[in-house]
């Protein structure tokens, strides 16, 4: 499958379908996967959409954020080709006063600080998406979501000084995309959560150099450490910079080495939850290199074998969005989203 420059197409062309498997994943309650702190004998949820009314579906609490995401992302790029109205009675269901403090209560508890910092992210990146939106709608669902964007907040603000250092391999804990995803929404909303992202940021990754990006992928990736941590970095580094920390940090993109960063990560077995990952590997990567051919100026030799990496990532991950096992589709579709705007 070959891939033109035509990002906008390709989403429209699948846009209708990556909103129907959002919907349904939202309203599929089980299978569930629930991470759960016990106090005591008996102490857990009789069912996942009792623990959290909003975020119950589509296997975890991460990935129905990221469903959420998806539709209200959808809505505002690409409305004339998904079913608005269908997505807007969903999330009009879905996003009231009572079921919104609900997931604020659970973001606080200890249950909800295993989705530190990744789910916290996409949750203020939903914020950001419906600050976007801009609508009617979007304001009422905003003003209902304050008490979640609140405890979101300030539980990054009491994390970010006890985070001595980073995460850096390829799944969920991973600092430098949380930080990516978190960033957009803090710019806008939270200047104190901004500055303290960024000075986090630049902390830990600023000075680094000959990141081993041969060593990649791991076999349950869906990120790439190497990556997501230049991704990051265009957004904290002024351009005349950036392209210098780049070639320090990752020598040899002009000549498309290392080969296995160029290469989409092949997936044996996609009802197998982990190794189903490297789907997302593939989507991310493509948003990763995208951003990087964006940001680099246009006469660097850089740009291109990024923007072909981008495009062959896609192609890759593309086919494997919808229709396939569950361990793919109930989260696949907000990546590949993702890579295209």
């Amino acid at each position: 499958m070959q891939l033109g420059c035509d990002w906008d197409l390709i989403l429209r062309e699948r846009a209708a379908g990556y909103a129907r498997v959002a919907s349904a994943n939202i309203e599929r309650e089980f299978p569930s996967h629930i991470l759960h702190t016990m106090s005591g004998p008996g102490d857990f949820p009789h069912r996942p959409a009792d623990r959290t009314p909003v975020f119950f579906g589509s296997l975890d609490w991460h990935s129905c954020v990221e469903m959420h995401w998806l539709l209200v992302r959808l809505l505002r790029i690409a409305p004339d080709a998904v079913p608005a109205d269908e997505i807007r009675a969903l999330l009009r269901a879905q996003f009231t006063a009572e079921k919104l403090r609900a997931e604020a209560e659970f973001v606080t508890g200890r249950s909800g600080r295993s989705e530190r910092p990744y789910g916290w992210a996409w949750a203020l990146a939903l914020v950001h998406e419906l600050s976007e939106l801009g609508d009617a709608d979007a304001t009422r669902w905003l003003t209902a979501m304050a008490p979640l964007e609140a405890a979101l907040s300030r539980g990054f603000l009491a994390w970010l000084p006890k985070a001595t250092y980073p995460v850096r391999y390829g799944v969920h804990p991973n600092s430098a995309f949380a930080f990516s995803i978190v960033l957009p929404y803090a710019q806008r909303r939270s200047p104190e959560l901004a500055n303290a992202v960024t000075a986090r940021a630049l902390e830990w990754f600023s000075s680094d150099t000959g990141w081993p990006a041969r060593f990649e992928p791991s076999g349950h990736d869906f990120l790439s450490p190497a990556l997501t941590e230049a991704e990051l970095m265009t957004r904290l580094l002024p351009a005349d910079e950036f392209g210098t920390w780049l070639g320090a940090f990752l020598p040899g993109i002009e000549g498309r080495e290392p080969a296995t960063l160029f290469t989409p990560a092949v997936v044996s077995d996609a009802s197998e939850g982990q190794i189903a990952h490297l789907h997302g590997l593939n989507a991310s990567r493509a948003w990763c290199w995208r951003r990087l051919a964006e940001s680099l100026p246009s006469g660097d030799a850089r740009v291109s074998p990024a923007a072909e990496a981008a495009s062959t990532h896609l192609a890759a991950a593309l086919p494997h969005v919808t229709g396939s096992d569950y361990m793919v589709e109930h989260w696949l579709a907000a990546y590949a989203v993702l890579a295209m705007t």
